[in-house]
């Protein structure tokens, strides 16, 4: 949990999507701002050197004189159609940048979640190396003396050595394999973590409730942020295309001016003129070109192609469905199977060793053996980690995955092994 609330408060992807989403809330006062009034104010002072001439009159009159004034000027929309419309669409434009950060905030548990597991998985796996090189360092300790007594080949102690080196160079790969999904927490929180709580020894992973993968199937169509996303980019789409079709129809408006004007004629004196009027003012519009009724024809273009890319998310979001139900049903099968072949491999090691020192078994039994409970513990850990994943992968392909989610899989960690 610490791991994924600095995530929520540093990861550079979360923030964006958070700036995105304010920004996204703006569309709907911009679309009620299509159906509000208008005021505006504009003033003006001009200096005015005019020459007046008259024809079979001989000479000219030269005037010049100083005039300045003001105008406030109101508009309310009566009727606009498309202002109706822009205003509904932008409703579901709001809608559709809620979703698209609910989709983020999916995202980021579990790039969390991918993160922490490949950083536990990685500490898990040089452990076994380590534990492996330790176990081949007492072999290779004891071929040497039963070859020194004389009761062993010098073969054994070359096989031994040949381990010892391989686990070497393993325990080089898996410390730079730590090094590199720490660098990955690292670029999701903001600072490089400590020491990760692991999973408990007793942690039990759940099967998906309820156990019926059509219910989860049918979820996902409907409920699965992805789809939720297309379909209000499909909603959207509709009302684009009526909005551009209310390019035909005419408009309404109340408009109402105050204006005010002065003016210094030299021989005539001061000229003040001070107006009001309100009306109604009605636009038609006949021809533009055919930009109205091609624009319309863009519109439902592009309303088809949203409905079907919400068509095609649709199926994605249940073929996902499917997989990672599958994935934990599989998981949780595999993950009883390598406990059961964990035990059996120590119980083979164990005999293995004793059969070693009473001669009937040779030195490269007992390496095969160690070797093979190192890969069953770290292919017992991946499988339980993938579980996992699936599990809220699950969840997300619902549009289900939350901050609850989070919390259950925190509670399978022992917060006493990272310390």
């Amino acid at each position: 949990m610490q791991i994924y609330r600095a995530a929520q408060e540093h990861d550079p992807n979360y923030a964006a999507a958070r700036a995105t989403l304010d920004a996204g809330r703006e569309k709907l006062p911009q679309g009620r701002a299509g159906l509000l009034p208008n005021l505006t104010f504009s003033g003006n002072s001009f200096w005015n050197n005019n020459e007046l001439s008259v024809r079979d009159i001989p000479g000219s009159e030269r005037q010049n004189f100083n005039s300045n004034g003001y105008q406030l000027t109101l508009s309310q929309p009566l009727f606009r159609w498309q202002n109706w419309l822009a205003y509904d669409q932008a409703k579901f434009q709001v809608a559709e940048a809620e979703a698209n950060f609910a989709q983020a905030r999916q995202d980021l548990i579990l790039r969390v979640a991918q993160a922490y597991f490949d950083a536990l998985l990685a500490d898990e796996n040089l452990s076994a190396v380590r534990a492996n090189k330790a176990a081949i360092r007492q072999q290779l300790a004891a071929a040497q003396k039963n070859f020194d007594v004389g009761s062993a080949t010098i073969t054994d102690t070359h096989e031994a050595q040949a381990r010892y080196d391989l686990a070497l160079a393993q325990e080089i790969a898996a410390e730079s394999e730590v090094e590199a999904k720490r660098n990955t927490l690292l670029a999701i929180t903001g600072y490089a973590p400590g020491q990760l709580a692991a999973l408990r020894k007793d942690a039990e992973t759940r099967p998906p409730q309820p156990a019926d993968l059509k219910q989860w199937v049918s979820a996902a169509e409907q409920g699965s942020v992805a789809v939720q996303i297309r379909q209000t980019a499909a909603d959207i789409a509709g009302r684009e295309v009526d909005r551009q079709r209310a390019g035909h129809y005419p408009t309404v408006d109340l408009v109402a001016n105050y204006a005010y004007g002065k003016s210094f004629t030299q021989g005539i004196g001061v000229l003040e003129n001070d107006y009001r009027n309100i009306g109604v003012q009605i636009n038609v519009p006949l021809y533009l070109g055919g930009q109205v009724d091609s624009r319309q024809r863009e519109a439902s273009a592009n309303r088809a192609a949203a409905e079907a890319m919400l068509e095609a998310t649709r199926r994605n979001a249940a073929l996902a469905a499917r997989q990672h139900y599958l994935g934990v049903s599989s998981g949780l099968a595999q993950i009883r199977a390598l406990k059961v072949a964990l035990i059996s491999s120590q119980s083979a090691l164990a005999s293995n060793k004793t059969g070693y020192e009473v001669g009937v078994r040779i030195n490269i039994d007992v390496l095969n053996a160690e070797n093979q409970v190192y890969i069953t513990r770290r292919d017992l850990a991946r499988a339980t980690f993938d579980t996992l994943l699936s599990q809220l992968r699950l969840q997300e392909a619902v549009g289900a995955l939350g901050d609850d989610d989070v919390l259950a899989v925190n509670a399978l960690l022992d917060p006493t092994s990272g310390q």
